[in-house]
């Protein structure tokens, strides 16, 4: 029977990046570009946080599943990943076991850091109970190890755990 780093460790397919989202400046408009540049220890290049992310939170995913549910949860449509104010949007890999995890998109390689909790700003977007909606549903916070091009319909494949032993135990 294999013990839970060994289970933490069998992805049972690599992920696709659908979607990327910038914002120029703090409450600008999203703009979707189809590539952009992940620059190492600051986040995605024309990202107006950029510059000041130089810690865990340098790039904000979101599962593409995850918005379904987070409309159930509503009583509505799946929001459009603009709103939820995610950088990007992945398919097919569970963003949470990333967490403590290094994985590349395209030639970028980012380290998830921890859950992208919601914020308030949720209930004045998406209305009343949105903020309990989409907790457990908020994605992940990575920072970028190192630089690189990623551009939508790239493979998300997990590399192995964080090479400074950090690797979260998902429960």
């Amino acid at each position: 029977m294999p013990d839970i780093h060994a289970l933490q460790a069998c992805f049972p397919r690599s992920g696709r990046l659908e979607w990327i989202g910038q914002r120029p400046e703090r409450r600008a408009p999203l703009q979707t570009p189809e590539s952009v540049v992940a620059i190492a220890g600051q986040g995605l290049e024309g990202d107006h946080d950029r510059a000041r992310r130089r810690g865990t939170r340098q790039v904000t995913l979101i599962q593409a599943e995850h918005l379904a549910v987070i409309g159930a949860m509503m009583g509505c449509v799946a929001p459009a990943p603009e709103i939820l104010r995610r950088n990007l949007v992945v398919s097919g890999i569970n963003l949470l076991a990333l967490k403590g995890r290094r994985f590349q998109i395209g030639e970028a390689v980012l380290e998830g850091t921890g859950c992208a909790h919601p914020c308030s700003r949720m209930e004045e977007i998406l209305g009343a109970g949105s903020y309990i909606a989409m907790r457990g549903h908020g994605g992940l916070t990575a920072r970028v190890v190192h630089s690189g091009r990623i551009a939508v319909g790239d493979t998300v494949i997990e590399l192995g755990p964080a090479e400074d032993g950090t690797n979260a135990e998902i429960g």
